[in-house]
């Protein structure tokens, strides 16, 4: 209803400028009503409004204020109100007939180019959408905010390529530098490679992506799995180890692939010395496990619960008590098993809960790795919940 009380608004202009005229002398009232026609139909097309006729009522606003620099506010706020309440389709046409109009300035044309580009936006006609913001940066006006319309379509998409180029002249105009989700678009050109069989231009794409972001996690891990379906150890333990330096966030997702890699090159003391030097700077929960293993493996139980004990007096987890129960589960006699069992499975539950990842600017919750965020879009803001919550 709110809508159809601005569409009265020029109708009551009308009807006030026709009354003032009668307050005027008779010369100049007489000129007043000769220059002031209102439409044949106007009656008619009035009560489509009361009769709640938004499509026809459309069509009668547009007939009755004449567009020009002065009115073109009213068009554009109009037609952005209707977009707004999810009624797209008249908001087309308001402000493609303001774009009809010859009469208007360029400032004026690119606000309705801009309005009308958000409009096909929002109804998803993104080819639509796009002419309009190209053009937009053609006019160099709304540059930025056209940029990253684009942006948004290019990865509706997956047009991962243009994406490259878009956020590449963004930067150069804006204060962010893009460089993360440049690196981002990479991977996605890598992944699509990986598909097509072709691992040497996965490669090649994976490492400009470390080129743009030297601190792109996704990039190493990648390379790092296609060098482990080759069997090649050596490279892969290379890309798995830059993921400490490059964000100790993500150890989580390769200290059991670190392992595997050494164990396949034969090397368990080495494995044990890189774990104890990780740990050092980086105390989780998962380091300490894969050491505890290979404690025990070289060393045996007792060796392993003494370290792991040890490492929870001084860091106390509920994943760091999980852990200790574990190893002291196979050590203790009957007696104490049982209530042992029972604390253990406590905080296996709890653990349970605390899985999966977390969006650290949303607060979104998946089962699975997300580079991009599926709910505010961000790329490299999911988390692993397992640190946020037991850090």
């Amino acid at each position: 209803m709110n809508s159809l009380w601005l569409l009265l608004l020029p109708v009551a202009a009308t009807f006030g400028y026709v009354s003032s005229t009668y307050k005027r002398p008779r010369s100049t009232h007489q000129m007043a009503i000769k220059n002031t026609k209102l439409p044949n139909n106007y009656l008619t097309q009035l009560n489509f409004l009361l009769n709640e006729q938004p499509d026809k009522a459309v069509d009668l606003f547009v007939k009755l204020l004449n567009v020009d620099n002065e009115t073109i506010e009213t068009h554009l706020a109009l037609g952005n109100l209707f977009r707004r309440r999810g009624e797209v389709d008249r908001a087309i046409r308001i402000h493609q007939n303001l774009i009809g109009q010859s009469q208007l300035n360029q400032e004026f044309r690119a606000q309705a180019l801009y309005a009308l580009a958000k409009d096909y936006l929002s109804a998803g006609v993104l080819d639509r959408a796009e002419r309009l913001f190209l053009e937009l940066v053609e006019l160099s006006t709304h540059s930025k905010v056209s940029y990253r319309a684009l942006l948004y379509i290019y990865q509706q998409e997956k047009d991962w390529q243009k994406a490259i180029v878009i956020a590449q002249k963004l930067a150069a105009i804006s204060e962010h530098n893009m460089q993360v989700e440049i690196a981002q678009y990479y991977c996605e050109l890598a992944e699509i490679a990986v598909k097509q069989n072709d691992e040497n231009q996965a490669r090649k794409f994976l490492k400009r992506a470390i080129a743009v972001n030297h601190n792109c996690v996704r990039a190493s891990l990648r390379l790092a799995n296609i060098e482990m379906q080759k069997e090649n150890w050596g490279k892969a333990l290379y890309y798995l180890k830059r993921v400490k330096n490059q964000n100790s966030d993500w150890l989580i997702l390769v200290i059991a692939k670190i392992q595997d890699a050494y164990l396949a090159l034969n090397q368990p003391e080495e494995l044990v010395e890189y774990l104890q030097e990780v740990l050092t700077n980086h105390p989780q929960m998962p380091i300490v496990v894969t050491l505890s293993e290979q404690i025990r493996q070289l060393h045996g139980d007792k060796a392993a619960l003494l370290f792991v004990e040890e490492y929870v007096k001084n860091n106390p987890t509920v994943s760091g008590l999980h852990d200790l129960l574990s190893l002291q589960l196979l050590t203790k006699n009957s007696q104490v098993r049982e209530d042992l069992e029972l604390l253990h499975e406590l905080t296996r539950r709890l653990l349970q809960n605390q899985s999966g990842y977390h969006c650290v600017n949303c607060g979104f919750n998946g089962a699975t790795i997300h580079w991009q965020c599926p709910s505010c879009k961000q790329w490299e803001t999911v988390k692993p919940a397992f640190l946020i919550h037991d850090a």
